[in-house]
């Protein structure tokens, strides 16, 4: 199969061809450098041109805080671009995969989200990526919505990295308790991509590593398993963390659509233990 692949630069796009590559795939990687998907024109002629049975829109604007100040850039970058990619795989016949987020719900449940929960984004970032499902939607009778949540992956800059490099360093550590979702590996969502490709059923899918746990929970189990049960986190609520975005206070997601066609992730437990110990930072 002929796949396309947006934010190939990025941390889930550059897993994206590592996972696909030998797997009878003709793929194609584009960043920002080579296209703006925000020009319609420019995003039509350049897919009519690639000629991809499947594209995997995985480019985003993802500084959550960065889209709390420019929220027409979000809605731009993250609804419109999305939706001019799925405009131009609908005039192929190209099947699309579009990545979006937790955050297109407002946190207020007490149980997990499943995929078919009412959406009602409570902050800039949220709202943009809801923007662009609903463009996917109305584009594109061929997608396959993604949603995930908190991920965290090899390089660049994340939470578990911001978390190690400060226990390092011996800065003092205040994490929110009243924050939860559900902790993602970034080279499993690869993994359960790749599958997705396979597979035809489209629709909405949550794909994230099983389980669920604040932020405060998800710093300790990291600091605990990286030699760093000694540093004391000290917990504390949202409220006193001054930041430009607001996110869902309870946002984890459950994974019933990909259960059904056979694709599960393991554990977040599991999943922080393998990325560490491809870190080389696993101490039992």
């Amino acid at each position: 199969m002929r796949v396309l692949i947006t934010g190939a630069r990025g941390r889930l796009g550059s897993a994206l061809l590592a996972q696909l590559a030998g797997k009878n795939h003709a793929l194609t990687g584009i960043d920002i450098q080579e296209l703006d998907v925000t020009n319609f024109n420019a995003t039509r002629d350049l897919i009519k041109e690639i000629a991809p049975e499947m594209i995997i829109h995985a480019a985003a604007w993802t500084d959550v805080d960065g889209c709390a100040k420019e929220p027409d850039r979000a809605i731009v970058q993250n609804g419109f671009g999305a939706g001019h990619v799925a405009q131009a795989a609908a005039a192929i016949n190209a099947r699309v995969i579009y990545i979006s987020s937790n955050e297109v719900f407002d946190g207020k449940l007490s149980r997990p989200y499943r995929e078919y929960d009412i959406t009602n984004p409570v902050n800039p970032y949220g709202y943009s990526k809801w923007v662009g499902e609903q463009m996917v939607r109305e584009a594109s009778p061929r997608h396959q919505i993604v949603r995930t949540s908190w991920l965290f992956a090899h390089g660049g800059k994340n939470f578990i990295q911001s978390i190690l490099r400060a226990a390092a360093e011996g800065k003092p550590l205040k994490v929110v308790t009243d924050e939860v979702a559900s902790p993602t590996y970034t080279d499993d969502l690869a993994a359960a991509l790749t599958q997705l490709v396979d597979i035809e059923r489209c629709g909405t899918y949550h794909l994230v590593n099983q389980g669920c746990c604040s932020r405060y929970e998800f710093a300790r189990y990291v600091l605990d398993n990286a030699g760093f049960n000694h540093v004391a986190i000290e917990p504390i609520l949202s409220a006193s963390w001054q930041r430009a975005s607001t996110p869902p206070p309870f946002s984890p997601l459950e994974n019933l659509a990909g259960t059904v066609v056979g694709i599960t992730l393991r554990s977040w437990q599991d999943a922080v233990a393998a990325f560490l110990d491809r870190e080389g930072l696993l101490r039992s």
